[in-house]
């Protein structure tokens, strides 16, 4: 079956990917829903709403920044430098992600859809300036020029997607001649809907996952192990 996958990923010229915190898993960022992971010692409604925010943006900000600490301190693993290697060779490739860690960046893929923003940018609840911040926030929670409070720039719980992302995605499946879908669990939506579209549009779909999913049994190759081995193995 690798076998097979590889041919189509060779005899692709568009590609869509979409990846999941699986693929961050492997450069050591925990996931949300494993036992070790973020949401092990504290409620999500305090941490990834607009009200747990609102209530106390100092404990959401701490939590936040010993997020960003820890990925700062991960790399990009074999799987995220393959999906670098991969945009290269083609001249139609999209790289759609729920990760808001940023390493996909760090490892060099450009053409990158960010579905649920970026934990590297700040956004003013006053004034709506956005800007990227690397590195450590000298106070917290953090103030904007204007005098605003400053928030994370990731999609939480029941907020809209950034404007166009999901648009951006739905062209690149639904124009691809394959469609790489790696380290999900495909059962958070809208993006989970990409795969049952990308099947109705006629691409080869390529799941990997360490587990079966929902959709296993309907794409075309679904491979079972970790994407930092089995993407390098599809060039």
């Amino acid at each position: 079956m690798l076998q097979a996958a590889r041919n189509a990923v060779h005899d692709a010229r568009r590609i869509a990917v979409l990846t999941g915190a699986g693929v961050s898993a492997e450069s050591g960022i925990p996931t949300f829903r494993s036992n070790g992971g973020f949401w092990r010692n504290n409620r999500f409604e305090d941490l990834a709403t607009p009200q747990g925010f609102a209530r106390d943006p100092l404990f959401a900000w701490q939590w936040y920044e010993e997020r960003r600490r820890g990925i700062a301190a991960a790399q990009p693993s074999a799987g995220h430098a393959a999906l670098v290697e991969l945009e290269k060779r083609l001249a139609e490739f999209t790289l759609i992600t729920q990760n808001v860690d940023g390493l996909h960046d760090r490892a060099g893929s450009k053409n990158i859809v960010k579905l649920h923003g970026d934990i590297w940018t700040v956004r003013c609840l006053a004034c709506g300036v956005e800007r990227t911040e690397h590195g450590e926030l000298t106070e917290l929670p953090p103030r904007c020029a204007c005098g605003g409070l400053l928030r994370p720039g990731v999609v939480w719980f029941g907020e809209q997607l950034p404007e166009g992302a999901i648009e951006r995605a739905i062209t690149a499946v639904q124009t691809s001649d394959a469609f790489i879908v790696a380290g999900t669990s495909a059962q958070v939506y809208p993006a989970a809907s990409l795969i049952p579209l990308a099947l109705e549009s006629g691409a080869q779909v390529i799941e990997i996952n360490p587990e079966t999913t929902d959709f296993s049994g309907e794409v075309a190759f679904s491979l079972r192990g970790n994407s930092a081995v089995i993407l390098p193995q599809l060039l």
